[in-house]
């Protein structure tokens, strides 16, 4: 298969690319969520590679999962504890063979995700 799944993190609250936010990602498949890949953000707010590549993808029902909270600490942005926004999921589906970017804008109350490019 061709296709391969990315994703990046903005923190819209400071304007700027969210580094150092670990991504797990999981399939849910036949009643079972099995995790498949794991990543950190880079000074971009990226991954160094696809979180899954074109080798290890199928069509299929995902999660991701951004771990915002010690980003969100680290960048005094948490408030008091518990913090508001810690782990974020995302599920999604990959209906076809292509490119799916699955992105994160994140502040500290609240996130938004589409389907990029």
């Amino acid at each position: 298969m061709t296709g391969f799944l990315t994703t990046h993190v903005l923190d819209t609250a400071r304007g700027c690319p969210a580094p150092g936010i670990k991504i797990e990602l999981f399939l849910h498949k036949n009643g079972r969520i099995n995790k498949i890949n794991e990543a950190v953000t880079n000074a971009d707010g990226r991954t160094d590679s696809p979180i899954l590549p074109q080798e290890s993808f199928e069509t299929g029902k995902y999660e991701l999962i951004f771990y915002a909270g010690e980003y969100l600490r680290a960048t005094d942005q948490a408030g008091v504890e518990p913090i508001f926004l810690d782990e974020i999921p995302i599920r999604f589906a990959m209906a076809m063979d292509n490119h799916y970017h699955v992105p994160l804008l994140l502040t500290a109350h609240g996130y938004s995700t589409y389907r990029g490019s």
